[in-house]
């Protein structure tokens, strides 16, 4: 059943808002979206889409920037993620979201925090790290899409100038959002509501794709690595509050 008008609306708007991020900076479009939508629709309706916004963003800032892409790396965690996604789909499933969600939010807290307060003293110099995270990442990204956090993490760590993260975050994105997508289907997620309220959308994240990208050049490198950690600290907070209201609710 589709969402009354009002709440399309307000869908519509919050995906704008999280293609534009997610064009400026690489990443963030489900950090930003699911924490809304999930307060104007339910879950197995804003999984889906925000699914579908990703893999459509990836696939547009690839095909522009793919020659700046950390290819050594990338494949490490789409292979690691891939992996993790089915059990992020059986979680999806089952009662383990507030425990997960509690424990990514609070991760993510600690790092962008220290990242703010002292940016340079920690450094991943081995790509094998990539396992490790990209692993976490398929595990969330299956049951809530914020697969983003632990590779925005790793590409943290590796020290890599805004347009090499940008790139390579797309790099990883689309095969794994991809494999997600397929996920979803197999699940039944894919709705005639979820489908139409993509096409309703499409126009705007076409939008926010020409805008954000044009943004992202005048974006100085260090204030760039502010912006990221601030907005993961943002992210984080955002979701550890969230989970604490429903728990208590």
């Amino acid at each position: 059943m589709s969402p009354p008008l009002p709440d399309i609306i307000l869908v519509v708007l919050i995906i704008f808002l999280a293609a534009f991020v997610r064009s400026t900076f690489g990443f963030g479009d489900a950090l930003v979206a699911m924490p809304l939508l999930a307060l104007v629709v339910e879950l197995p309706f804003a999984t889906p889409l925000v699914g579908m916004l990703g893999t459509s963003i990836a696939m547009v800032l690839l095909i522009k920037h793919w020659r700046k892409v950390q290819f050594a790396g990338t494949w490490r965690l789409v292979v690691a993620s891939i992996a993790g996604i089915p059990i992020g789909l059986y979680l999806l499933k089952g009662s383990f979201d507030t425990p997960l969600k509690l424990i990514l939010g609070g991760g993510i807290i600690i790092f962008a925090a220290y990242n703010l307060l002292k940016p340079r003293l920690l450094a991943i110099r081995n790509d094998n790290w990539a396992w490790l995270f990209g692993f976490v990442a398929g595990i969330l990204g299956g049951a809530f899409n914020t697969n983003g956090p632990p590779v925005v993490i790793y590409s943290s760590l590796r020290r890599w100038n805004p347009a090499t993260f940008r790139a390579t975050m797309q790099g990883y994105f689309l095969p794994v959002n991809v494999t997600i997508l397929v996920g979803h289907i197999m699940a039944g997620l894919w709705t005639r509501p979820v489908l139409k309220t993509y096409a309703i959308c499409a126009p705007l994240i076409a939008l926010s794709i020409w805008a954000g990208d044009r943004l992202s050049r005048h974006i100085p490198p260090g204030r760039f690595d502010k912006l990221i950690h601030s907005l993961l600290l943002l992210s984080g907070c955002t979701l550890v509050i969230q989970t604490l209201i429903r728990l208590y609710a």
